[in-house]
């Protein structure tokens, strides 16, 4: 009894693995065909260039206006405008968000200077670049006193809509490099100063020294 039971019992489970792989083989999926789509509008959506026309906006434009008061990322808008006064209080309320000595932010404010600034304020920011060595009036130094006082809010107000023979470099510098080219320009003034006071400081000692050296 138990002998027959278990010859069924085999012979039915070879008969299900024949159905389960003769099914697989006449089910198999054919590469060549694309799956089912559900909803297949939001996979083949039309697409439109950015300057072609457009029927689905009442202006027939791709292109729209962004909504009002929509502000782009990175690009908070400074609520100043070119003139003395507004510099004064962007000197007052805006801060350097890189904060003061971020090796990156030197690093990456040397290059921007290098490539847009050095041209008049020259390399070690003197105010003697090429452009002055040929006749245009040359820009203040960063290293006097003017400079050195000027807060870093008014700093980027000057980048930002330009003064006196400077323009703005606003289209030209995004906001974080105008921030990094500040930061390398006090790192300069820093180093600057520190060698000022250290040759000031020989020259004290020179003068004090009695005659002789003795």
């Amino acid at each position: 009894m138990n002998s027959t039971f278990r010859v069924l019992m085999n012979a039915a489970l070879l008969s299900a693995l024949a159905a389960i792989v003769t099914s697989s083989w006449l089910l198999r999926s054919n590469t060549a065909n694309t799956n089912y789509e559900f909803l297949p509008d939001m996979a083949h959506s039309a697409r439109y260039s950015a300057y072609s026309q457009n029927p689905n906006f009442s202006d027939g434009k791709t292109l729209q206006q962004p909504p009002q008061g929509t502000i782009a990322r990175e690009h908070l808008p400074l609520h100043y405008t070119a003139a003395q006064p507004d510099a004064l209080r962007a000197g007052n309320e805006l801060v350097n968000p890189l904060g003061s000595g971020n090796e990156n932010s030197i690093q990456r404010g040397s290059n921007v200077y290098g490539n847009f600034c050095a041209v008049c304020h020259g390399a070690d920011a003197t105010g003697m670049g090429p452009v002055a060595q040929r006749g245009f009036p040359p820009p203040p130094s960063l290293l006097l006193p003017h400079a050195l006082q000027m807060k870093d809010g008014q700093m980027f107000h000057v980048l930002t809509y330009g003064q006196n023979n400077m323009p703005s470099y606003a289209g030209q510098l995004s906001t974080e490099d105008r921030w990094n080219v500040i930061t390398y320009v006090r790192s300069v003034q820093a180093a600057g100063a520190k060698t000022a006071s250290t040759a000031q400081s020989g020259i004290s000692q020179n003068a004090t020294a009695p005659a002789g050296g003795k």
